[in-house]
């Protein structure tokens, strides 16, 4: 750095330390005039916010690198930022929240400045200076947002399909999986995952895989049934399918897909018979199996 832009930085780091109450305070109530808060977000906690980035962003001036990459070397701000970005993306804020929190940041630093500078050349450079340090820190907050907007959206995806796929204690040794809807591949996983959770947990002997709410059965879906039924075999338990309706047999057929190493049931009533007897588990008028 030369020394005018050494001096530059000094200068604005000066006004950050000596005005941070007050830039913090504007920084708040800009936030609120551009109505960009997520409705999550205190005022205590925005205060508390840019307390952490008063002196994040004083601290990486303190340091050495240009301006522009100090928001990804300097340790404290590259944290203050994502944690800003992160926090107004589980507020379920909009995507541009993040990135106009920090341009509005960028405003209340820029009239700190011009309040205790008259040489317009000084406003000129510290302008300058603010902007390509803000700038990077609004990029930053921006991806930051997206991926956990991501991140948080995949999770939840997680959360709808592991409800979506109960593993139900139907009779001792005996375990179902009612289906309902599209079986893919994502599902498949977390079916076969739950399942063998719940064969390990419950020590049992035989699963039933109910399909009487899947709509359709082609190719696809007839493999992840397969990969599951093999997955429970290697757990030692036995496996039933039931639900099997006369338009997904003829649909089975058609597709010329073997099924015959696989029992298979039309109801989940004739399936639960079935499972009763491979687990050789008392039936009905029995009193131990209940």
């Amino acid at each position: 750095m030369t020394g005018s832009d050494t001096a530059v930085r000094e200068r604005v780091t000066e006004v950050l330390r000596a005005n941070a109450d007050d830039i913090a305070d504007r920084w708040v109530r800009l936030q609120r005039e551009q109505a960009v808060l997520g409705s999550d977000l205190t005022e205590g906690e925005l205060h508390e916010e840019a307390d952490a980035l008063m002196r994040a962003l004083a601290g990486a001036l303190d340091g050495p690198g240009h301006a522009h990459g100090l928001v990804h070397t300097h340790e404290d701000l590259n944290r203050s930022v994502t944690d800003l970005s992160l926090r107004r993306a589980r507020s379920g804020a909009s995507p541009t929240v993040a990135s106009l929190a920090v341009q509005a940041l960028k405003q209340a630093l820029l009239e700190a400045v011009r309040r205790v500078t008259r040489e317009s050349d000084e406003i000129l450079a510290a302008a300058l200076l603010i902007n390509q340090l803000l700038d990077s820190a609004g990029a930053l907050s921006f991806e930051v947002y997206v991926e956990g907007r991501e991140e948080i959206i995949r999770r939840q995806s997680r959360q709808l399909l592991e409800m979506s796929t109960p593993v139900v204690r139907l009779w001792r040794q005996v375990l179902a999986v009612p289906l309902i809807g599209t079986l893919d591949t994502a599902r498949t996983q977390i079916v076969m995952e739950n399942l063998l959770q719940a064969i390990q947990d419950d020590q049992a002997l035989v699963a039933i895989i109910d399909i009487t709410g899947v709509p359709t059965v082609d190719t696809a879906v007839a493999q992840h049934l397969m990969q599951t039924v093999k997955a429970v075999r290697l757990m030692g338990a036995d496996c039933v399918i039931s639900g099997i309706r006369p338009p997904i047999a003829q649909t089975i057929a058609q597709l010329g897909i073997d099924l015959s190493t696989i029992l298979t049931r039309a109801t989940l009533a004739d399936a639960l018979a079935a499972a009763i007897k491979l687990a050789d588990t008392p039936g009905p008028d029995g009193t131990d199996g209940r």
